[in-house]
């Protein structure tokens, strides 16, 4: 590993004056589960680490009514397996982040880190956008926030701008039910092949479709929404004929590559799968 300046800063504005000091040329660590890796194996290369750690109020788990979810962060993927208010209002954060990795990764990576590391296949960005989250993001210029759909540009880019900091994920209030089904040789440990998400709101019963969101993981340059498929379930009772369109139309949305894990052909067969699953597990 290359030599490198690091900081720890202990307050937010602190840490954004860093970041605009040296004019995007920085790395920010939080659980280091990521960077370090990839600055040890010469993939990533930086001069300045801030390490953000100790930033105060970036670790916030809180919910009401209202407003809805804010989750700090800093917040890590174990708080998000052990927390009563994760588990009563949003399972599905707790059960995708209890597939990921190791307790001990789980103990260090943060939520924050798994969106900005930017990957196709996060296990947690399809679940958030099925949900709804937006991300909020803070710059020594201000703050703006945008709809986490729109967060990645590419494999390894964000929307982030140099100076920026992730500060908080933001959900609405939890609508219908929300499941995320991800294809791995192992289901701990290894990173998704294929990650679906879907979220259903039901009207009058569970057959009824009022609206939907269906969201992949690992088939396309960024976590996709699959618009078509979503159109096809809408408004619809949830027969085994209706499921099977909006499978099939999910699986022509995306656009896998052929690499090591797994075929384009098989990941596009494979949401098909997974989506049929979802849907059915939920109803």
């Amino acid at each position: 590993m290359r030599p490198f300046n690091h900081f720890t800063p202990t307050t937010l504005s602190e840490a954004l004056s860093l970041l605009a000091e040296h004019n995007g040329k920085t790395s920010v660590i939080a659980g280091g589960t990521d960077l370090l890796l990839k600055m040890k194996a010469g993939l990533r290369k930086s001069n300045v680490v801030v390490n953000i750690k100790r930033l105060p109020n970036l670790n916030c788990l809180t919910f009401n009514a209202i407003d809805g979810l804010k989750l700090g962060a800093l917040t890590t993927l174990r708080e998000l397996t052990r927390s009563p208010i994760i588990f009563e209002h949003y399972p599905v954060l707790a059960q995708t982040a209890h597939i990921m990795a190791s307790e001990q990764i789980r103990s260090l990576a943060t939520v924050g880190g798994n969106l900005c590391n930017a990957a196709p296949s996060a296990d947690l960005a399809p679940p958030l956008i099925a949900l709804g989250a937006s991300v909020n993001l803070i710059s020594s210029a201000g703050e703006r926030r945008i709809p986490l759909e729109n967060f990645f540009v590419g494999p390894g880019k964000s929307a982030l701008q140099p100076g920026e900091l992730l500060k908080e994920i933001t959900l609405p209030p939890p609508v219908g039910k929300t499941a995320y089904l991800k294809h791995s040789p192992r289901v701990y440990m290894d990173i998704a092949i294929v990650g679906v998400a879907v979220r259903i709101q039901f009207e009058g019963d569970r057959f009824a479709c009022r609206e939907a969101r269906v969201v992949l993981g690992a088939v396309a340059p960024v976590p996709l929404r699959a618009h078509q498929s979503e159109d096809v379930l809408a408004g619809q009772n949830l027969t085994e004929e209706r499921i099977l369109q909006a499978a099939k139309a999910a699986g022509q949305e995306c656009s896998p590559i052929d690499d090591v894990r797994g075929a384009a052909w098989y990941r596009r067969r494979m949401v098909e799968v997974l989506l049929k699953r979802g849907i059915k597990s939920i109803q």
